[in-house]
């Protein structure tokens, strides 16, 4: 007995040792690719004159970078800058509303759009759109996204709530019911829109082009808020994911638990599309990697999701932007390389 133990305690310590050791190895390289990736480009500056930039922007004072082009100093600023930042923080969110509904729905192959959610972001978006190119109104695309995101959540849990209550299965097939129907509604205004097609059609592929202050403020305000507070219960996700009846037997109030985390993925879920519109893969991918090969504690999986999405997203669209004379969609390049890959890890663990 005491030898199983010692093992117990052994492995427990090698697995943290791991996990501590890929959290840093991320952060670090998180940092080195917001580097590199801002000295990537048709424009070529030094580390140290973007440096100068950054700093002199933060900290009000033109003189660091006045003897830098103004136009120069625009790309750095105001285009590279916040695209950047952007992806990491779409990257991190989608990454840990995988962890949040793979613990909620008890399923390791479930994502940020097995419910719906982002398909209700999605309509909104393109309902915005719609009506920004037939009439001629100027309407904001993430409102109507974060609007229609939250009707989406809303209607799902009431045909959860009538049909089989809120349990796992319930909720999946509530979110493909709404779903299906949300996705048949966004083709009928792609008939609709005629000529004006290609903006819906651009925006539903997924890019970070041409993202400003706005966006990652919209997304400052509620990724790391409600990524945060995912992390501080997740001991609470833990003991969710082993079901409702032994949640509801270890002291968890189910249905509130399930609830606020439902909340906080579907807030996440419906910022990350209303700026960058569908990326897929990213959180299916990141979240089943790190748990095969660290951990599934979610105290832990969480913080390092959020790393590892927030890299990969920013290295997507870095090869989105560079690769050939046209910029791709980094929503396309995510599920051409993930699909694929995504098999092969599949196929792997099952002849395991």
């Amino acid at each position: 007995m005491q030898i199983q133990e010692r093992d117990a305690i052994g492995e427990h310590t090698v697995k943290h040792r791991r996990c501590i050791i890929i959290a840093i190895t991320l952060a670090v390289l998180l940092v080195l690719a917001l580097t590199v990736t801002l000295t990537l480009g048709a424009v070529k500056l030094s580390i140290i004159e973007i440096g100068s930039i950054i700093v002199g922007k933060c900290s009000g004072s033109p003189q660091l970078y006045a003897g830098i082009p103004q136009g120069l100093v625009a790309v750095i600023w105001e285009l590279r800058l916040p695209r950047i930042i952007s992806g990491m923080l779409c990257g991190a969110g989608l990454a840990v509303s995988g962890v949040i509904f793979q613990a909620i729905l008890q399923n390791p192959l479930a994502d940020p759009y097995t419910l719906g959610i982002s398909t209700g972001a999605a309509f909104g978006a393109s309902f915005a759109i719609f009506l920004s190119v037939s009439t001629g109104m100027v309407l904001s695309v993430p409102f109507f996204a974060l609007a229609f995101a939250a009707l989406t959540l809303v209607l799902v849990l009431l045909i959860a709530a009538r049909g089989g209550g809120m349990e796992s299965g319930a909720l999946i097939m509530s979110g493909i019911i709404v779903s299906a129907i949300l996705s048949a509604g966004i083709s009928f205004m792609k008939m609709l829109s005629g000529e004006n097609v290609g903006a819906i059609v651009f925006w539903l592929m997924g890019s970070l082009s041409a993202r400003t202050w706005s966006d990652t403020a919209l997304l400052m305000m509620i990724i790391p808020p409600a990524s945060i507070g995912a992390a501080f219960f997740s001991a609470h996700l833990n003991i969710l994911a082993l079901g409702s009846r032994d949640a509801q037997a270890l002291g968890v109030q189910v249905k509130p638990t399930r609830f606020l985390y439902l909340l906080l993925a579907a807030g996440i879920i419906a910022a990350c599309v209303s700026v960058c519109g569908i990326i897929g893969f990213v959180g299916l991918i990141v979240p089943h990697l790190l748990r095969m090969s660290c951990t599934a504690d979610n105290r832990v999986l969480i913080p390092l999701s959020a790393l590892a999405g927030g890299l990969l997203l920013c290295m997507a669209d870095n090869g989105a932007r560079l690769l050939g004379t046209g910029e791709i969609p980094v929503g396309v390049l995510t599920t051409l390389l993930g699909g694929p890959f995504f098999i092969f890890i599949f196929m792997s663990r099952r002849n395991r």
